[in-house]
């Protein structure tokens, strides 16, 4: 059986034993939830609700603001206690609604008239979808392309160490996610539909051997899913750098969570106000795959796995190689957010970085076929336009210098800081 790959990228123990073979389940409703206006790409959502309103669960109560922007639902029937800022996953503030949990109020959007092409774009914007594989662009704008595209590539290779939510999707809703995958390829309007998926999810990929698409089996090897190196994989096409996008070489691509939720638009007038979620780490004394409502705390979700135990050391947010490190329990979940780890010492590096020895070792690994260790140079001297020059704003954090690099430089942190600096220059 041929399996694919790319010449880049790093080998970490993947660590899905913990959760691969359990079964998703359902977090109960908690007392409060916090839902953040800014979990999309793009300008936050105008709320349209105001404190002391009472809303129902996938009642709309933030609009789209702009183009690139994503409707708001409530996840839980309440009443809308304030709205607030406070800190997100990133350390930064955020407007948030606050929603106290009450009632079984539910409404859901109109049942669909007829399923085409516009009519699924449509439904896709009204319903708040974006990418579920942690970018959050929106799936609306993603599906409606200015230039040719001849490919629906989907992304089911799930390479983040951890991380199951995607597995356990199409173990136990392949129907559910095939619809999808359908429904946007529709909407989208091409006929030629590549599924890449790991050789370390062999129970999926049989499911998939049936649904008439080309499966394209990836040795395991990270970050095999990142978007570019996806479609080089699975197509031999290049995005160029530089801004370059998946439609400039005819492919869109999606995440399995994002098919999901587009069957569960489109058949069941269900908006995104709920998505699998990962929760795992020896530092969690119940590892689980949760059904998440949006908002969730996540100190609630921990409590629900049985608590974390003494010897956790770090809590994160998403994956250990892309996801964000917290400061405490205290944020919510998002509609990006993919999974929420407890890492006891033997799993995290706590070694102090040392001086660059100028080995390479990140520019080897690096996907993107950037100079890592420039970039890091040149932002700690506080040269912005150097950084940019090698390659800052190309970078998508993927973590594989970081994991590679025998002095332990922070150059993740690094690119992000260059990012931010950029963004703080166009304002």
């Amino acid at each position: 059986m041929k399996k694919h790959t790319f010449l880049q990228g790093v080998h970490p123990s993947d660590k899905k034993d913990l959760t691969e073979n359990k079964a998703i389940e359902k977090m109960p409703v908690s007392s409060d939830y916090f839902i953040s206006l800014s979990q999309h790409i793009g300008a936050p959502a105008a709320p349209i609700v105001n404190q002391g309103d009472n809303v129902a669960q996938g009642q709309l109560i933030a609009k789209a603001n702009g183009k690139i922007s994503a409707n708001i639902f409530s996840s839980v029937s309440g009443t809308v206690v304030e709205i607030l800022k406070r800190k997100n996953a990133q350390n930064t503030a955020v407007d948030y609604i606050h929603v106290k949990a009450e009632g079984d109020n539910k409404v859901a959007l109109p049942k669909m008239e007829k399923i085409d092409k516009e009519s699924i774009l449509q439904r896709i914007f009204d319903a708040g979808i974006v990418g579920l594989g942690g970018a959050g662009f929106s799936t609306a704008v993603k599906d409606s392309p200015n230039k040719p595209v001849d490919i629906l590539l989907i992304n089911a290779a799930e390479c983040e160490p951890y991380l199951n939510c995607d597995n356990r999707l199409m173990i136990e809703h392949i129907d559910e996610v095939l619809d999808g995958i359908s429904l946007m390829a529709t909407a989208i309007g091409v006929e030629k539909v590549i599924i890449g998926i790991e050789d370390n999810k062999m129970t999926a990929y049989e499911k998939l051997s049936n649904s008439g698409y080309e499966i394209k089996l990836l040795k395991k090897k990270y970050p095999q899913g990142a978007e570019k190196v996806l479609i080089y994989t699975c197509t031999k096409r290049r995005v160029p750098n530089k801004g370059g996008l998946p439609m400039d070489v005819g492919v869109v691509v999606h995440n399995v969570a994002t098919a999901y939720a587009v069957y569960d638009a489109v058949r069941n007038n269900n908006p995104l106000y709920k998505r699998v979620l990962t929760v795992s780490g020896k530092g969690i004394n119940d590892p689980k795959n949760l059904w998440v409502l949006n908002g969730t705390l996540h100190k609630d979700i921990f409590e629900f796995c049985g608590g974390v135990n003494d010897n956790a050391v770090k809590l994160i947010s998403g994956g250990p190689m892309m996801g964000f490190p917290l400061n405490n329990a205290d944020c919510s979940t998002t509609k990006a957010e993919s999974g929420l780890l407890a890492l006891t010492e033997d799993e995290i590096n706590l070694l102090q970085p040392t001086n660059c020895i100028s080995c390479g070792r990140c520019a080897a690994v690096c996907p993107m076929h950037l100079m890592p260790m420039y970039i890091d140079f040149y932002i700690q001297s506080d040269d912005l336009d150097s950084a940019v020059k090698y390659g800052a704003m190309d970078c998508f954090e993927c973590g594989c210098c970081s994991f590679i690099c025998p002095a332990k430089r922070s150059l993740v942190q690094s690119v992000r800081l260059a990012k931010q600096k950029m963004r703080e220059r166009k304002k």
